[in-house]
């Protein structure tokens, strides 16, 4: 999905959280979360095992309540009033069904609960999620995807504005991801804003225009991923005449870090002014360039230095947050 700011729209953002924590016992599942999905954002939401992820969303959808803080969803708590989930759909963890019932009667049954005209949208969200032709199938023989799209399917009876899902796509082959991936773009385009959780960076760094990595219940990083990148500076790999003179200098050199060695090659991260400068150097110290490359940064890169070894330390720090 393209780069662009998608605060788009007025009123209350979709997804405000500030200063939420859980906590079970001495356990902090969740640390003191700040948060804004803008209407438009498809949003990711990163984290390890653990760090905190569907505690945070059972949250927003007012599944559990905060030990501290807030949520408000287009400007109402959850908490308060069932009428804060006006407009809100989506699922935690995987959803469940009647597997003795096809996909029909199960979305019918979950429309009698919506009431007022969601039975009237059945056809159109088979449509929308691709089942259409396996409607009158019984879910006990659907695939792990199609369970998931059905799950998609269900939450769209509501005519949401906000759809938040938790690993969406997790368990699905290849081709299940990709079917998984257009739907969401599909309902993007269609105005809907999307906030899911996922572990799948890849998928993420394609569909979604912003993310927050979360580690240990706390953000770490809230933004544009283009904007994380841009912070991160780019990663080069680094030949010469002299790799071990070489090495020296990049490690000595302001504006360049993570100076290290990677297959033979030395591998380092700077700014293009810096590179300038540190060709200078190079070149003063006798150490003559071979190769000097840039590589491309992937959010799967950017997700581990923050949320493991010497990126990791940094994280009990506040968090970084752009865009």
């Amino acid at each position: 999905m393209a780069e662009a700011d998608a605060r788009t729209g007025s009123g209350p953002a979709p997804v405000e959280v500030r200063g939420l924590v859980k906590r079970y016992g001495e356990l902090a599942a969740v640390a003191g979360i700040d948060l804004t999905v803008h209407a438009g954002d498809v949003y990711g939401y990163l984290g390890p095992n653990g760090a905190g992820k569907t505690t945070c969303l059972r949250m927003m959808l007012g599944l559990i309540r905060p030990t501290e803080g807030t949520v408000r969803l287009f400007g109402r708590d959850p908490q308060e009033s069932a009428q804060a989930l006006d407009g809100v759909a989506g699922f935690v963890e995987a959803p469940t069904f009647y597997p003795y019932l096809n996909g029909r009667r199960n979305l019918e049954l979950l429309a009698a609960f919506d009431g007022e005209d969601a039975r009237t949208r059945i056809d159109e969200a088979l449509d929308t999620v691709e089942l259409a032709h396996r409607a009158k199938d019984r879910v006990g023989g659907y695939s792990h995807g199609m369970r998931q799209r059905l799950g998609i399917a269900a939450a769209l009876l509501r005519n949401p504005k906000l759809l938040l899902l938790d690993e969406p796509a997790t368990g699905l082959d290849p081709a299940g991801m990709r079917d998984m991936r257009l739907l969401i773009r599909r309902l993007a385009d269609q105005g809907i804003t999307v906030m899911l959780s996922s572990h799948l960076l890849a998928e993420v760094e394609e569909l979604c225009n912003r993310v927050a990595i979360v580690r240990t219940g706390r953000i770490v990083y809230e933004g544009a991923i283009s904007e994380l990148k841009r912070t991160a500076g780019a990663t080069y790999r680094l030949s010469t005449t002299d790799d071990e003179r070489a090495l020296a200098v990049c490690r000595a050199q302001p504006g360049v870090s993570d100076a290290r060695v990677v297959q033979g090659r030395i591998a380092f991260t700077a700014d293009d002014a810096a590179v300038a400068e540190l060709s200078q150097a190079l070149v003063e110290a006798g150490a003559l360039i071979r190769i000097l490359a840039p590589e491309h940064v992937t959010l799967e890169d950017l997700f581990f230095s923050l949320t493991e070894g010497d990126g990791a330390a940094s994280a009990e720090a506040p968090a970084v947050v752009a865009g």
